[in-house]
């Protein structure tokens, strides 16, 4: 007789941001999967309403639509963990927004908003969970959606490549601030990843199929998984890190391999 055993997150709490669909939604599926309560984060209220509805079937989540970016919410967001859950143990900072422009032209407006979204939301989502985490006392992990662009240049992507390479930067920099306090935090960075947006293109898994190493572009399991990684107990002694999930391609980046 099979035996359900409980998850290796059951009676945790963890905030995911920008999950309404992609990489976020399946991050927020293995969590309720293994047992714990999911706060889940979209700027699209429909989109976190069904996404919610969808993981409730296999456990706690709780939809959170707002935007991430905004200090009120983001105080409003943990302060929601607690009173909903008891207890907050978990951040994924996933919410971040690609807006394309050559440099030379590249608006004012269009700047600040990627810096707000991906940097500001970032920031102080991980100041005001730190801040909670210390008064529980039983450390936590936080970790930050970076990408591949903050590694290798794109074009029309200066402003998203500096934001997510930025991310990585505040990781390490949160190691003299946060390691006292038992708290690991670490960034991810992936690479071309299969999700509702990039399936839109028609071209693009075969493009990137053809310049990527292992010969695919990554699955949203793929960066899950190795988030779930980096919030469990295995890696409670890994903190500051960047894990870049690829198949490869930073290594030979960005040319496809030509035939001898």
């Amino acid at each position: 007789m099979d035996v359900k055993t409980a998850g290796v997150f059951s009676g945790k709490t963890a905030i995911v941001t920008g999950a309404g669909q992609g990489i976020g939604f399946e991050i927020c599926r293995q969590l309720v999967q293994e047992g714990a309560a999911v706060l889940l984060n979209d700027v699209d209220e429909a989109l976190a309403n069904d996404a919610s509805r969808k993981l409730q079937k296999i456990g706690k989540c709780i939809a959170c639509p707002g935007d991430s970016s905004d200090l009120t919410f983001i105080r409003q967001l943990v302060a929601r963990a607690v009173t909903d859950t008891g207890t907050l143990d978990v951040v994924i900072a996933n919410a971040g927004i690609t807006l394309f422009g050559d440099f030379l032209n590249y608006s004012p407006e269009s700047f600040y908003r990627v810096m707000q979204v991906n940097l500001g939301g970032t920031f102080f989502l991980a100041q005001e969970a730190a801040k909670q985490l210390i008064k529980q006392g039983r450390g936590g992990s936080l970790v930050f959606t970076s990408s591949v662009t903050g590694h290798q240049a794109h074009k029309n992507l200066a402003a998203y490549g500096m934001s997510k390479a930025a991310l990585e930067m505040l990781a390490k920099h949160l190691v003299v601030e946060l390691s006292s306090f038992g708290i690991n935090v670490n960034t991810v960075a992936p690479g071309a990843t299969r999700t509702e947006r990039t399936e839109a293109d028609a071209e693009y898994v075969s493009t990137w199929s053809a310049i990527t190493p292992m010969g695919r572009p990554a699955t949203t399991a793929d960066i899950a998984s190795a988030v779930m990684f980096l919030i469990s107990d295995k890696a409670r002694h890994i903190t500051g890190q960047t894990l870049v999930i690829d198949g490869g391609w930073t290594s030979v980046s960005p040319s496809p391999y030509e035939e001898d």
